[in-house]
């Protein structure tokens, strides 16, 4: 027969039963409050598995400015961007050594159709991109022969370009998902790690079919798109959608701020729309250094004063359940006592009422 109550009883309890000669026995346990050392282990413990959660795989590239320092900027993937200015250091060797970055917020980055747009501060020449800052942490794109004063961003900068050098993909998807025309296919242009990390979110949310980037060279004869096909550009005109349908007769102009026409299905195509929105969303930005993750967070308000308060919280809490474990014994016994009571009322209530089944 089952011991009544050890099953039910915490584990403190059911290790303090033994077995005897007469059967079992138990004895009175009583929880003594961990120690600090033993509560910092557990806040330790608590705070290393928030912060692997927080960091791990985390879509980020950097924006280094200097060798000579791990001080860098960081592009995030679906960030909201913001916060304050930076300088490239003047002393740093850097090509665009005390250029002015970062700052500028998600809801800014989507541009036009004209190279050089896209721009939330920063523009005092509308001819020509020479000496612009780098509002979203990356330098714009080049198409050669020095338009709009962009060959000083062009592929002899590649290996100093946040997010390494400029590539192209290219962007389908089968009609099971959308009504795409044969010839509808789009390319993403912009710096490799950004099109590595869109590229999950394109396949994820778009269906696109998946495809690994390759160089891009816009003065080469076999190139796959040109200035005039680009149909968005986005992040101050270092990224930028384009499709070889289109041709863009105002896009060799400098200053521009017309457009030809898309191609009908172009316009309103349902695949083109979603690639544009993950785009706007998706793509990575220089953040908010100022603005910290819960795990920083956490460690703030710890540090400032906030383990006093943790521990003497973790402490109550221990306090009281230890006060529960006590007590149950005889809140089971008062229970176990109200349930026999009445059940020996029902049995004399039976007892009482046989005269009236056998008269």
């Amino acid at each position: 027969m089952r011991a009544s109550g050890i099953c039910d009883r915490p584990r403190s309890y059911f290790l303090a039963y033994k077995v005897t000669a007469k059967g079992l026995s138990s004895h009175s346990y009583t929880m003594s409050p961990p120690s600090i050392f033993t509560l910092l282990i557990l806040i330790n413990s608590l705070v290393s598995t928030s912060s692997a959660s927080y960091v791990f795989n985390k879509p980020q590239i950097q924006i280094t400015t200097t060798p000579s320092s791990f001080q860098t900027r960081i592009m995030d993937q679906w960030g909201a961007g913001g916060g304050k200015f930076a300088k490239i250091p003047k002393d740093s060797q850097h090509p665009f050594e005390n250029r002015t970055f970062g700052a500028a917020k998600r809801s800014e980055i989507r541009g036009t159709a004209a190279f050089g747009s896209g721009y939330p501060y920063g523009v005092t020449n509308q001819t020509t991109l020479s000496g612009r800052p780098f509002p979203f942490g990356v330098w714009p794109l080049y198409w050669g022969h020095n338009h709009m004063g962009a060959d000083e961003y062009g592929p002899q900068l590649d290996a100093v370009r946040p997010g390494g050098f400029v590539a192209q993909v290219p962007l389908r998807t089968t009609t099971e998902h959308f009504e795409v025309a044969d010839d509808e296919v789009y390319y993403a242009i912009g710096d490799r790690e950004s099109l590595l990390l869109l590229m999950i979110s394109y396949v994820t949310w778009c269906h696109v079919t998946p495809a690994w980037p390759s160089r891009f060279e816009p003065t080469s004869e076999n190139s796959t798109v040109k200035l005039e096909n680009v149909i968005q550009y986005f992040r101050a005109s270092s990224f930028a959608l384009a499709t070889s349908v289109y041709n863009n007769t105002f896009a060799s102009i400098s200053n521009s701020v017309e457009s030809s026409p898309l191609p009908q299905y172009v316009q309103f195509s349902a695949f083109r729309h979603c690639i544009e929105n993950v785009t706007i969303n998706a793509l990575a930005i220089a953040n908010d250094p100022d603005k910290m993750g819960p795990l920083e967070t956490f460690i703030l308000v710890m540090g400032i004063g906030g383990w006093g308060i943790c521990l003497i919280s973790l402490s109550l809490l221990v306090t009281l359940i230890e006060k529960l474990i006590e007590v149950r014994p005889t809140i089971q016994r008062k229970i176990w006592g109200r349930y026999r009571h009445r059940a020996q009322i029902r049995r004399d209530r039976e007892t009482e009422m046989r005269y009236e089944r056998y008269p």
